[in-house]
């Protein structure tokens, strides 16, 4: 069932008073796992061009689109019904296109041989001349915000400030920018068609910017018999942001991954998610202030990238031979 709309907390980046920010984030997390983040640096007119670029290729033919087909190392176009997020529930694939943009590494690079770094897919500049450019910065800018959100995260988990700054943790991050395109379909859940089914994101946090249509649900209790779905309404010049499964592994679930979708009204939407995970190597283990003789750790450890490896192979169309040499 579908209830009204909730209010989320919301973090002020350009509030100098941290430790307001950490109780309002910590409240937050213990409650939905998701909540705004305003006053971040970026400012409102690059915002627009981003969404300008990301409609741009969007527009284009599909023989074109295609040309930039997802590859192994998941980069570049995701045409409609390539996911499948709630194969349960759902009777084709998410009614969305998208477009997957990594950490820009050549191939001569060593680095770049792991699963999620490489070179990415890029739009001929004859297309699309400054659609490369303007990604990048986005990227780069984006991964800032990540930052400087991490921060609070880690003290309102009781650690140093600087928890997750660490080389292997977000100073060689595995950041993903992702463009959303959700045509301009009526979702029917009765029927199980959804503009994105319902899911838990996989890695640490995702940073959401959204057009004014609305349509992003969440559903704060995940093993309720029942399930209520709350309307999150977009917000101008502020990112959404979520929890995603890693950290609820890391925090031994006192913080939450929440299930969210999205269900369309018949609108065209456009949203832009960023999604950081650690580095390849990081050992994902129950935090020291998350465990204790009454509450122990509930997740074996894992590292980085066989975890996200085995999430994308379950929810992708054809990612059968992707990564198989390069399991962790």
């Amino acid at each position: 069932m579908t209830n009204s709309s909730t209010t989320l907390n919301c973090i002020d980046l350009a509030d100098p008073d941290i430790g307001k920010s950490v109780a309002v984030l910590k409240q937050a997390c213990l409650d939905s796992g998701f909540f705004y983040v305003v006053n971040h640096g970026i400012n409102q007119e690059f915002m627009d061009e981003v969404f300008a670029q990301s409609k741009k290729f969007f527009d284009l033919p599909i023989n074109e689109k295609m040309k930039l087909l997802r590859n192994k190392k998941n980069r570049g176009y995701t045409p409609i019904h390539d996911e499948i997020l709630d194969p349960d529930n759902q009777v084709n694939g998410d009614y969305k296109e998208g477009y997957y943009i990594g950490i820009e590494l050549p191939e001569d690079d060593l680095e770049a041989h792991k699963p999620f770094y490489g070179p990415n897919q890029w739009p001929s500049k004859d297309l699309l001349p400054r659609w490369r450019e303007v990604m990048e910065q986005y990227h780069n800018e984006a991964l800032r915000v990540a930052q400087a959100v991490s921060r609070i995260i880690a003290l309102a988990l009781n650690l140093d400030v600087s928890f997750f700054d660490k080389p292997e943790m977000l100073g060689k991050p595995i950041a993903t920018l992702r463009l959303l395109h959700y045509e301009g379909k009526v979702s029917n859940p009765a029927k199980g068609v959804y503009g994105a089914g319902a899911h838990s994101d996989f890695g640490l946090i995702t940073l959401l910017a959204t057009d004014d249509v609305a349509g992003l649900q969440i559903c704060k209790d995940k093993s309720a018999q029942t399930q209520v779905w709350e309307n999150i309404a977009p917000l101008k010049g502020a990112f959404i942001v979520n929890l995603g499964d890693m950290l609820e592994r890391w925090s031994n679930c006192i913080f939450r991954s929440t299930l969210h979708r999205v269900v369309l009204d018949g609108r065209e939407r456009y949203s832009i998610a960023y999604f950081v995970e650690p580095s390849h190597e990081c050992l994902v283990e129950c935090l020291p202030s998350c465990k204790s003789e009454a509450n122990p750790p509930k997740f074996p450890p894992v590292t980085c990238a066989t975890y996200l490896f085995k999430r994308y192979k379950e929810t992708h169309a054809d990612l059968s031979t992707y990564g198989e040499h390069h399991q962790t």
